[in-house]
């Protein structure tokens, strides 16, 4: 009877195992079809696979058990890693993961595999055991990522950075080989003028059409990318010195042989051209690039269409090694926390009162000589160090109005860093960060930066006034804003350029031309500063026409140490 018992019981407790079993089973498959995840069993000497869970994750389900069959659906550049695992011979059993992509009615669908390795006696594979995971969403956000960090949004040519380090693979390979390459700077002429004629939709397809010219126009070794707003730089791999001027030459004449259409209408180009020799002229392709730049200025200083390959001067290299020390300078005046704010004051016309500061650069020199900003941000600019220097100068601001609550400051973006998409997404970032102080920030930009980076500043601006700050246009008359332009912008403040303001009750000329200004900025209902005021009469003299503040010399220098009104 014991027996009898006993035999029953472990035969209810083999079944409740098996049960047990088949619930394990029954949870695997739902977490697998949760997962999306199709679980595999492949024998290897059989050539079958035995498939589990979600196996509509694949393209193809007939004869879907035959290794051979999905062997073959693999795309043949990542064939051979799969086919490296199964051919593996060693004793123990090892993991793997690979990454495919299978070919389908919708296009390719991308894959992640992982799981064991099983040896067989004789060390080669008997099994493959693990799950399969279609990844082909995350895999193109991967690759767009991946092909944004390295290309221009616009033209899809190579970036600025991406552009540079192929400039400076192509150096060493130079120098290493005893041969010679050339980097080129193509800028497209007046694209400004551009702009305010057609529209600044109109002006990004002429930069596209310029840019596709520019490539066609290329050897297949050769290497475009867009380096800023107008300009293209091309490297040329390997060339003759004739040859620089020869597809100098070819670029121009691709890009004003014919019109461009647009939506707006068809519009000519033309082009410039600054042309480095490299190695001999320039050892880095941070000097590359500044030296072709050279070259490029001294083409467009002769008009449209011009071209000029950089020559060695001993002037031009004594303000290269100036520039690069100057930088040098600034970096370590970071570093040692030498690099200051100085705060001068803007006065109300009427009655006399300090209202806001306007944040000054000044720099400490090691001597302990204090510089003011122009000394040292042209050479910031040219390097590519001045986002540094405006990133400290933001975060200068920011915390002295924390620790003052009654200030009002002024900080300035300079042209570099305004003609910057990323820097001035950062710059939003930072303020909306600090929200609480944005109603007492006045962040200025150039005229000029404004004028040549207007869809990118516009919107800048609109953030920036969603935040509650304010936005002032520095130095205004020294460019060509048109004030159809400034009015589409939305700024607040305009700051007529000192140059105008300096000595002006004795230039009727000057008085007639601040007078104009001060009027259409009063009909577009912004506040006007005029800078460099200098004396009681200029002053006197800016009130009867209109200016709402006064700022220079005369009513406050810069301080380190200012007392804000209480």
């Amino acid at each position: 009877m014991v027996d009898v018992l006993t035999a029953a019981i472990q035969k209810e407790h083999a079944g409740l195992v098996e049960l047990g079993n088949a619930q394990d089973i029954a949870r695997l498959r739902l977490a697998a079809q949760a997962a999306s995840v199709a679980v595999f069993d492949w024998q290897v000497a059989d050539g079958i696979i035995t498939w589990d869970g979600t196996t509509e994750i694949l393209p193809f389900q007939r004869d879907l058990h035959r290794a051979s069959v999905f062997l073959g659906a693999i795309d043949r550049a990542h064939r051979p890693a799969l086919e490296a695992v199964l051919d593996t011979r060693a004793r123990q059993s090892t993991t793997f993961a690979l990454d495919f992509e299978i070919a389908s009615a919708m296009g390719s669908l991308a894959y992640h595999m992982e799981g064991s390795r099983i040896a067989a006696a004789d060390g080669g594979t008997e099994r493959l055991v693990g799950m399969l995971r279609e990844t082909t969403e995350r895999t193109r956000e991967i690759q767009r990522l991946e092909y944004l960090a390295t290309r221009d949004e616009l033209t899809g040519h190579l970036n600025r950075n991406s552009l540079r380090e192929e400039l400076s693979l192509a150096i060493e390979s130079a120098k290493s080989e005893s041969r010679n390459c050339a980097f080129l700077v193509s800028s497209i002429d007046r694209l400004a003028m551009i702009n305010d004629g057609f529209g600044f939709d109109a002006g990004e397809e002429v930069i596209v059409a310029v840019g596709e010219r520019l490539a066609r126009s290329l050897r297949t070794s050769d290497v475009i990318g867009r380096t800023a707003g107008n300009k293209f730089g091309v490297l040329l791999k390997n060339c003759s010195e004739r040859e620089v001027s020869i597809v100098a030459g070819r670029l121009r004449a691709a890009v004003r042989g014919s019109g461009i259409d647009t939506r707006a209408g068809q519009v000519f180009a033309t082009c410039s051209v600054g042309a480095v020799w490299l190695p001999s002229e320039a050892a880095t392709s941070q000097e590359a690039m500044l030296r072709a730049e050279k070259a490029l200025e001294r083409a467009r200083a002769s008009g449209r269409d011009g071209f000029t390959v950089y020559e060695h001067s001993a002037q031009r290299e004594s303000a290269r090694v100036r520039t690069m020390a100057v930088a040098d300078e600034v970096v370590q005046a970071l570093k040692d926390n030498r690099l200051k704010l100085a705060y001068q004051p803007i006065i109300h016309a009427k009655t006399r009162r300090v209202i806001h500061h306007e944040a000054l650069l000044r720099m400490q020199r090691a001597d302990g000589e204090l510089v003011s900003a122009g000394y040292f941000v042209p050479a910031a600019e040219q390097l590519g160090i001045v986002h540094l220097i405006d990133r400290f100068a933001l975060e200068g601001v920011i915390a002295k109005l924390k620790a003052n609550k009654t200030a009002s400051l002024g900080v300035n973006v300079s042209g570099t860093a305004a003609g910057d998409p990323a820097w001035l997404q950062s710059f939003i970032d930072h303020v909306r960060d600090n929200r609480e102080v944005a109603g007492r920030l006045i962040v200025e930009l150039t005229e000029t930066a404004a004028l040549h980076h207007f869809e990118e500043n516009a919107r800048f601006v609109s953030q920036l006034r969603e935040l509650g700050v304010r936005v002032a246009i520095d130095d205004f008359g020294a460019g060509y804003t048109s004030f159809r332009n400034l009015q589409l912008m939305h700024v607040d403040i305009v700051k007529i350029d000192g140059s105008y303001v300096k000595n002006l009750s004795e230039s009727p000329e000057n008085q007639v031309f601040v007078r104009t200004l001060v009027g259409l900025a009063k009909n577009f209902n912004m506040r006007v500063v005029a800078e460099w005021v200098s004396n009681d009469a200029d002053a006197f003299l800016l009130q009867s026409f209109g200016v709402d503040y006064f700022q220079g010399f005369h009513f406050g220098e810069p301080d380190l140490a200012p007392k804000f009104p209480a």
